[in-house]
This record gives C-alpha cells, sequence and structure tokens, in this order.
C-alpha cells in the first residue's frame, strides 16, 4: 500500500524556521520525483519545491527560492523541507506528492503531474 505522510507543521512567528518530512512506505522513494506543494485558505494550491528522480536537481517557486531547501534522505525513505525566514503568506497547508515520472519544467509544479499525495501538514506564520 503506497502512502506518504506528511510532518512538520506547526505555529511560528514570522523570521522562523520550520523543517517538514515527507516520509514514504510501500515504494522506494529514489525512484520517484517528490514535490511539496502548499494551498492557503481561499486559494488554489501551489508548487512550492520539487526535486528530480532522474538527475536530483531540485526547483523552487519564486517567492520561496532563497528561503526554503528541499532534500532527501533515500535511507530513510524521506524528503525533508526546511523553511527559514518564514513570512506570514507562507501560512498553508502544506502537502507532498510522489510521481516515478521524471519531472519536466513544464509538470514540475503541475498537481496532475503527481499520483501519490500525503495528507497535509499545517503551518502557520504569525506576524
Amino acid at each position: 500500500d503506497v502512502q506518504l505522510q506528511a510532518s512538520g507543521g506547526g505555529l511560528v512567528q514570522a523570521g522562523g524556521s520550520l523543517r517538514l518530512s515527507c516520509a514514504a512506505s510501500g515504494f522506494t522513494f529514489d525512484d520517484y520525483a517528490v514535490a511539496w506543494f502548499r494551498q492557503a485558505p481561499g486559494k488554489e494550491r501551489e508548487g512550492v519545491s520539487c526535486i528530480n528522480n532522474s538527475d536530483g536537481n531540485s526547483y523552487y517557486a519564486d517567492s520561496v527560492k532563497g528561503r526554503f531547501t528541499i532534500s532527501r534522505d533515500d535511507a530513510k525513505n524521506t524528503v525533508y523541507l526546511l523553511m527559514n525566514t518564514l513570512k506570514p503568506e507562507d501560512t498553508a497547508v502544506y502537502y507532498c506528492a510522489a510521481d516515478w515520472e521524471p519531472i519536466t519544467l513544464g509538470s514540475m509544479f503541475d498537481p496532475y503531474h503527481y499520483d501519490y499525495w500525503g495528507q497535509g501538514t499545517l503551518v502557520t506564520v504569525s506576524s
């Protein structure tokens, strides 16, 4: 049974940091491209960051570039999102997603590219 479990969300003050984790079970994570998306109340789901399975390259949305870092620990079957210098506008439910097909520039932040999704973890940044 393929599952993704996202965790690590919480309440943090602006300027603070959080590290989200996405643990996979039922499949080998290093064969999959993995992405983090977020969805704020009343807004569409948006891509935040992703890491490719074919070449290990990582990509970031402009809004988080320089503040967020995605990484993977294949031995633990886990992908992380380290979020620094958090802003109130980063408040959202964060989801991890995975797909065995390598991502492209056109698909990396397309939710329909990803077959597997975690349940989401809430990040709240207070001002």
